[in-house]
């Protein structure tokens, strides 16, 4: 395996990744009455080499979301088709539906496939990872509808709850799509009774200051959940949006609440990644039986794509095209949580033991008192023992340099925690800091791999304790 291949993270066996499209946690209890097990379905789109159409990939882990196993496709271009973009997944009527975006000469278009049986989703792999065969298309579903054209990239979510009563109630389902021109998207919400049968609400408005101009900025890949502030208790609606600017793309977070195609604004939008390295998130949607689905409320997981270039990039400039033909790889997943209106970010359970058990994969956390003024380093060491990136966390700021002139830097708040996660998975660095407050994301080629992560304090800094994973 090339020194650069993720272990953990998700990547394409051959071709090109390009986002994440979608990821299903299915928590169906057995039918001998045993466990539930804890299986991940992870959806994704990807070129299978330059020059070829988009279509979708299916990967599988099962009792963690860091085991990987690639399984055969989910959706590639039929007929006239010139690609399958990403879209959502959807636990409904007792299997997984897909909403993809269907690319023709004429236009774009949101349709469905379904599969009945989640058990059959990754029954004979073969070599070319060829549509499987579980998959059943369904057509269109949203298309071409008064002053909108062009719908994509489908945010939906089902059993959206009223307003009235948000805490109760499984009816209604809600999407979120970008129509128009390329240049000047809009976000539209549409309203369903069923998931199939959809009504255009209107576009989606701010009452509020959002934090950025609506109306300058492209908008797109949108996505909506809701979480339980652990503060106020209150439920609150958290819109993910990704801004394609000329420098790349930046990803924010805005928590309100959604009525009609109006979101009224409780916290104007924050970063939600300050690597790199980050864009275009998806959520993850639980099946019934999964125990998982009760707590969706106090917890969600999300994914993101480990990439700042826009979506017209040219992957193969990174060194492991050229020598593992391989290009583009998904985030780590991430436990995320709501207080005081701020999304707090930490791994998903089960990362310490994954990290253990690979070949590559470190990790070093450390509970520390970092006083402004003082600080603490890591370094990512390469084969050799140089440093190829280094981690700072000086009391109220933290660094992520890769010794390229470009440091991405953040701010951090004095009430959040002095600690520090960082993930190093060959290629991918991720740090997770002030106990979720902070999160970044990066993509590195440290020479030869990474041998080890070197911690030094200075000034009145301290590191109360600390713990290692990887060999």
């Amino acid at each position: 395996m090339s020194v650069f291949r993720p272990e953990l993270h998700i990547t394409a066996e051959t071709g090109i990744l390009e986002a994440a499209a979608g990821v299903l946690r299915d928590g169906t209890p057995a039918t001998d009455g045993s466990s539930p097990a804890d299986v991940w379905h992870m959806f994704y789109q990807y070129k299978p080499a330059p020059g070829q159409p988009s279509r979708w990939g299916h990967s599988m882990s099962e009792g963690n979301p860091f085991d990987w196993v690639e399984c055969n496709d989910a959706v590639a271009p039929v007929g006239g088709e010139t690609a399958v973009r990403a879209g959502s997944v959807v636990a409904a009527r007792g299997g997984v539906d897909l909403y993809f975006t269907s690319v023709t000469e004429a236009g774009t278009s949101i349709q469905i496939t379904h599969a009945e049986n989640l058990d059959e989703l990754c029954d004979d792999v073969n070599e070319d990872y060829a549509v499987s065969a579980a998959f059943r298309r369904r057509g269109d579903v949203v298309s071409d509808a008064g002053d909108f054209t062009r719908f994509r990239s489908p945010c939906v979510v089902p059993g959206w709850r009223s307003n009235d009563d948000r805490d109760q109630g499984e009816e209604g389902w809600l999407m979120l799509a970008v129509a128009g021109a390329s240049e000047d998207p809009s976000i539209v919400v549409l309203s369903s009774a069923d998931g199939t049968a959809w009504t255009t609400v209107g576009a989606l408005s701010f009452d509020g200051d959002p934090g950025f101009d609506p109306a300058s900025e492209c908008i797109v890949a949108p996505r909506i959940f809701r979480l339980r502030d652990e503060v106020d208790g209150v439920i609150y609606d958290v819109l993910l949006i990704t801004l394609e600017r000329p420098g790349g793309d930046e990803t924010y977070y805005v928590t309100g609440t959604l009525t009609g195609s109006s979101f009224s604004v409780v916290t104007p939008a924050q970063p939600v990644d300050r690597g790199h390295d980050f864009s275009r998130p998806r959520t993850t949607s639980h099946t019934a039986g999964s125990p998982e689905r009760s707590a969706r409320y106090d917890r969600a997981y999300i994914f993101g794509s480990m990439r700042s270039s826009g979506r017209n990039a040219d992957l193969t400039t990174e060194r492991n095209w050229e020598t593992g033909g391989w290009a583009g790889t998904l985030t780590l997943p991430r436990r995320v949580t709501l207080q005081h209106g701020r999304l707090y970010q930490t791994p998903a359970p089960g990362l310490p033991d994954a990290v253990e058990e690979s070949r590559r994969a470190k990790m070093w956390t450390g509970m520390c008192e970092i006083p402004v003024g003082s600080s603490v380093y890591a370094e990512i060491l390469d084969a050799s023992g140089e440093p190829a990136a280094v981690i700072t966390h000086s009391g109220d700021t933290l660094t992520l340099d890769r010794l390229d002139g470009s440091p991405a830097v953040s701010e951090l708040h004095d009430e959040d925690e002095d600690n520090i996660t960082i993930i190093v998975d060959s290629s991918t660095l991720e740090v997770f800091a002030g106990g979720g407050a902070v999160t970044m994301s990066s993509r590195f080629w440290p020479e030869g791999g990474c041998s080890g992560i070197r911690v030094r304090s200075t000034g009145d800094a301290e590191i109360y304790s600390e713990w290692r994973r990887g060999h």
